[in-house]
């Protein structure tokens, strides 16, 4: 099953159901208005500080994904039109200039003042209002169509460019080639509705008018169609196996020159993946701010199966699918804490083509290491750790078949096992990573000592607390893999190794605190500043007091090292509370990925999303409700500066759309859902095969945030969590909410964490 699918019937009976109702509850849904329609892709797009969100243009893991080129939101020009994006938050390849006047004016990318912008995630429209041109645009999964209407006087031309590669052109139809790096193509078939009077190539300011191929550095071509053509119609294919691949995906789904037929079929496409969540309650921008979030965990991975087939940059090589599509462009770093656990609920038979995917990279790569950082590109290895072995155990924990255990298993642990733990690097293991094995650490650098381990990055350090800390969660994985195979020993030392944070937790501050080689904490620590540049010499973007929580397979074990309940719970306190100590420009200047602090809280990196949830680990799961709503009611709002920091395509978003539902994931690998507080007083999430969980939250408002008391399928539950087996055919959370915090819930049993260390 590809992303062409449709939603099964059940879907489209639970969102007629859904709209129904809403059309007699106060603050419900207005039958006029969709899914699709709460979404604001601007939501975000003026960045606290570091990337902000972009106003995207697709169909959901489609391959092909555009957005307006400009420096940024308040950017005053865009830099042609776009073809296609190879990557999140990457530039466009190819481009697509129309222009209307003296030939003298052409040049192989047209920078444009415009107005009057309108972005749906199916549809894009600008006007280009120096150069009086009116741009209409939709996009299917591989292919996409604009409509161009030339409004001033002279002739009318299109400008292709292709910033590095090849263009050519028969006299009608344009093709070509980018290259996105040294081994990778992305191809390009596009035809017009009119045929023009001539084509030449454009080069040195220059139309040589004749030539139709050109190769090279911003390579154009002009199409030339005089002074009688006032509109235009242009429709494209992409591939990334060739010229006659994208031709073939062009024909396959775009018929004709029709801008409001092709968005209207990606609006039903897009109301189908977003329908299969329905709200009632809340406001329309608590709407809004879900919609989007979800529209948002749609953007990655990207289906890259074509008729059959899909090119894989892990080997160079074109591969026949199977009949199973496959997937890339997934930073699992950011991804694995949320988004593909989103997945699991809402869709998981596309879960188990993308970890299927997953292995296939892994043996394409020809070392069998599981990817951390598959992109269009290849596995880039960002970031730490090798988080894909909680995303295999998190889908088998709960249901998902479909891929090989037994090679997920050796893949995962090949990549731990025989891929070094250094950032950053795709190397073979070396010096720290036999120091890891023999004593449970990775050692940091003492003060002003030289770094001598060869593949540490300059820029991003050897982060050996945040690494080891990431590994030891990954055993903990890897060993819960090892127990579903009947593979005892295995299990047995890997939780064993599951345990090695303890190595790096100082007893005297309660903090992960980094030791030098010789087994010594380093210091003197501050752990709100120390570490360089985003604390990368010794945790990983986010400081001390972030990393003091991530344990996420362990909790209760944490909760004993840090002196119980009450001393947990007033460590999380004042992590909230811990003023940064300095001006905010001097605390960015080397924490600038540490925004949307509430004290030493950072919001907007994907390290704390599962910190406002621990307060159900230490029997004060009222303070987890009133945490959750006061975040996303000061870092999540439906407007230009929405989303705090990275959203990094689903990693944040799929935060939102969990805490706003009420629910949360707090450890991928048990299959296990935190309660917090939910916005809406209705959500039903449809499971597949007819099924539907839904979280039914009498009275709950802004004001009635704290649940009064609960059921499950019926059943009295008087604990702030519930396992998977017990929605994964559907069933229904009730919900008594309140104004006042009830203490007394939910207090008795905590959710579980992992097993005691075996002797």
């Amino acid at each position: 099953m590809n992303v062409n699918k449709k939603i099964k019937t059940g879907v489209a009976l639970l969102a007629s159901a859904f709209l129904l109702a809403s059309c007699t509850a106060g603050g419900g849904t207005s039958p006029q208005k969709s899914p699709v329609d709460y979404v604001n892709p601007y939501m975000g797009n003026i960045s606290h500080l570091l990337v902000p969100t972009y106003p995207t243009i697709h169909l959901p893991n489609s391959m092909l994904r555009v957005y307006p080129e400009r420096a940024d939101f308040t950017g005053d020009m865009l830099s042609g039109l776009p073809i296609i994006v190879t990557s999140h938050r990457g530039s466009s390849a190819f481009n697509l200039s129309p222009y209307q006047g003296e030939e003298a004016g052409l040049k192989p990318v047209i920078n444009y003042s415009y107005d009057h912008e309108k972005i749906h995630p199916y549809r894009y429209q600008v006007y280009l209002d120096d150069n009086n041109i009116d741009v209409d645009y939709a996009p299917s999964h591989q292919s996409a169509v604009y409509s161009i209407t030339f409004e001033g006087q002279g002739p009318a031309y299109l400008v292709f460019n292709s910033r590095n590669g090849q263009l050519k052109s028969d006299g009608k139809n344009i093709s070509g080639y980018q290259f996105v790096d040294r081994k990778t193509k992305v191809y390009l078939y596009a035809e017009t509705d009119k045929a023009p009077q001539q084509c030449g190539v454009l080069a040195d300011n220059t139309v040589k008018y004749g030539e139709t191929s050109v190769e090279g550095k911003d390579a154009a071509l002009v199409m030339a169609y005089g002074n009688d053509v006032k509109q235009l119609g242009v429709r494209y294919g992409i591939s990334f196996i060739s010229e006659e691949q994208a031709k073939k995906n062009l024909e396959r789904e775009i018929a004709a020159y029709d801008v409001d037929v092709v968005a209207k079929i990606a609006r039903n496409d897009w109301n189908d993946a977003l329908g299969k969540i329905q709200t009632q309650g809340g406001t329309d921008d608590d709407k809004t701010v879900f919609y989007t979030s979800l529209y948002r965990c749609y953007e990655r991975p990207v289906n890259l199966s074509e008729d059959g087939r899909y090119y894989s940059a892990f080997d160079g090589k074109i591969h026949e699918d199977g009949g199973r599509p496959f997937y890339t462009d997934d930073w699992i770093w950011d991804t694995y804490r949320a988004t593909h656990p989103l997945r699991i609920l809402i869709d998981n038979e596309e879960e188990s083509n993308i970890i299927h995917s997953f292995l296939l990279m892994a043996e394409q790569m020809g070392t069998n290491w599981m990817p951390t950082f598959p992109e269009v590109t290849g596995d880039s290895r960002r970031m730490n750790s090798n988080h894909a072995v909680a995303t295999v155990i998190d889908a088998w924990k709960k249901g998902v078949r479909g891929f090989d255990l037994e090679k997920a298993y050796v893949a995962s642990k090949k990549g731990i096992e025989e891929k070094t733990l250094i950032p950053w690097s795709a190397k073979p293991a070396g010096w720290l990573d036999d120091f890891y094995k023999e004593h449970g650490y990775i050692p940091a650098l003492k003060p002003g000592e030289k770094e001598t381990v060869e593949n540490v990055s300059i820029w991003e350090k050897r982060q050996p607390v945040a690494v080891t800390l990431g590994t030891a969660y990954d055993q903990w994985c890897l060993s819960q893999i090892a127990a579903e195979l009947g593979k005892e020993d295995e299990a047995k030392h890997y939780l064993r190794e599951s345990y090695n944070y303890r190595n790096l937790f100082n007893p005297d501050t309660r903090f992960f605190h980094p030791k030098d080689k010789d087994g010594k904490f380093i210091e003197p620590m501050d752990y709100r500043y120390d570490g360089g540049l985003g604390a990368r010499d010794y945790y990983d973007e986010n400081n001390g007091y972030v990393y003091r929580w991530d344990v996420q397979h362990n909790i209760g074990d944490l909760i004993s090292m840090i002196g119980g309940d009450k001393a947990f719970v007033s460590d999380l306190d004042s992590m909230f509370n811990e003023p940064l100590g300095m001006s905010k420009w001097q605390f960015y200047s080397f924490l600038p990925d540490h925004t949307g602090n509430v004290g030493m809280f950072s919001m907007a990196n994907e390290p704390s999303l599962h910190i406002p949830y621990l307060y159900n680990y230490a029997g004060q799961p009222w303070k987890t409700q009133k945490r959750i709503r006061t975040l996303l009611n000061q870092w999540f709002r439906n407007d230009l500066m929405g989303v705090p920091g990275d959203e990094d395509g689903g990693g944040m978003s799929a935060f939102v759309v969990f805490s706003q539902m009420g629910f949360y994931p707090v450890t991928p690998g048990s299959p296990t859902y935190n309660i917090g507080s939910p916005v809406f007083t209705d959500v039903k999430i449809d499971l597949g095969n007819g099924n539907a969980f839904e979280v039914k939250a009498n009275n709950a408002s802004e004001e009635n945030k704290y649940v009064q008391s609960a059921r499950l399928n019926g059943e009295v539950l008087n604990q702030p969590w519930f396992q998977h087996s017990d929605i994964a055919q559907g069933g229904l959370l009730e919900l008594e909410m309140g104004p006042r915090a009830n203490k007394a819930w939910g207090v008795g049993t905590p959710p579980p964490s992992a097993a005691p260390m075996p002797q």
